[in-house]
């Protein structure tokens, strides 16, 4: 492979606790596994450092035989947002193509990935008024103040425009105040994702009674590795649902707020583990609903495979007759 595009990538997706990881490590460690892939997580909670069992990031083994990105990479105080995703996981894409390998995102944020196969929404036209209102601020308040306040509402165009690049400075504000939305998030240059990438589109799927009995038993497990003792240690150091991270499922129900908006944690573990497990349930009834809409995404098709029935065969297959017959050169070992 190269970093010409378009750029073959797979795309495996499922409801949390449908099997990911297992056929991650099965399709690409074990005997008979295609050449070298690399992983970019589509997980919009694996991204925040010190949050592991309520996340169920792979492990650090499975890690070091086949790499995983995305993980790690926020702490849990700071914003991560699809366009966050997206502009990263498109220079992984053309990173991990360029040195011969296959990227390969998976996870179970539908948003997330909606967004990097059928592309961001583009930015807003310009708007005069908002445009007038900056330039008379820059002329009043100087370039170095006007980047510092892009820098704290969007702090990724913020690294990429220089000060003195009056325009995109500018641009970015507008776009902000517009919207209330970074101008990161929005589409870039207007390309098209499926004119950059050749996906194959894999979905996980198990039967709905399967799926919850696998939840209930990943939440018991999570518990029994020492959950409640890692948000013990995140809320020691400062961190509250009031951060983007702890307000994840796993981590937010161990919490209570007084009237004063003063956090403490729940003595009643099992109480907790309940509360976890049914909501994690429902987000996974919410995921099935959502990921059906992946399958509108402009002539990409979705394979639907039986997590509980030979699945990486199946996707081996299809792997080859998408990828290697059309010279992509995913040869298998």
């Amino acid at each position: 492979m190269s970093s010409a595009f378009p750029i073959p990538v797979l795309v495996l997706f499922g409801p949390t606790a449908s099997g990911k990881t297992e056929v991650l490590e099965t399709l690409f460690t074990s005997a008979g596994a295609f050449s070298l892939a690399e992983i970019i997580s589509a997980d919009s909670m694996q991204v925040y450092r010190g949050m592991d069992i309520g996340t169920a990031k792979p492990s650090r083994e499975l890690r070091a035989r086949l790499p995983h990105h995305l993980i790690d990479v926020r702490a849990p105080d700071e914003l991560f947002n699809a366009g966050d995703f997206v502009h990263l996981a498109s220079e992984l894409c053309v990173d991990i193509a360029a040195r011969g390998k296959l990227p390969v995102l998976s996870g179970g944020t539908g948003f997330y990935l909606k967004n990097f196969v059928q592309g961001l929404p583009a930015a807003p036209s310009s708007d005069a008024l908002i445009r007038r209102e900056l330039r008379e601020e820059l002329s009043l308040r100087g370039a170095p103040a006007l980047a510092k306040e892009l820098a704290g509402c969007d702090p990724i165009s913020a690294a990429r425009i220089h000060i003195n690049d009056e325009y995109r400075l500018l641009r970015a504000l507008e776009v902000f105040r517009l919207t209330g939305k970074p101008l990161s998030s929005f589409a870039m240059n207007g390309q098209s994702a499926l004119s950059r990438y050749r996906f194959l589109l894999i979905g996980l799927e198990r039967p709905r009674e399967e799926l919850y009995r696998r939840i209930n038993e990943r939440c018991a497990a999570m518990f029994r590795a020492g959950l409640a003792n890692e948000v013990r240690r995140l809320f020691e150091v400062g961190y509250t649902p009031k951060d983007p991270g702890l307000r994840a499922i796993g981590y937010h129900e161990f919490f209570e707020e007084d009237a004063a908006g003063n956090f403490t944690l729940k003595t009643n573990l099992d109480e907790v583990e309940s509360l976890v497990a049914r909501d994690s349930r429902h987000y996974a009834k919410r995921q099935i609903t959502y990921f059906a809409s992946l399958a509108n995404n402009d002539g990409q098709p979705v394979h639907w495979v039986s997590a509980a029935d030979a699945p990486v065969e199946r996707i081996r297959v299809d792997m080859e007759k998408l990828f290697m017959k059309q010279g992509h050169g995913l040869m298998p070992l």
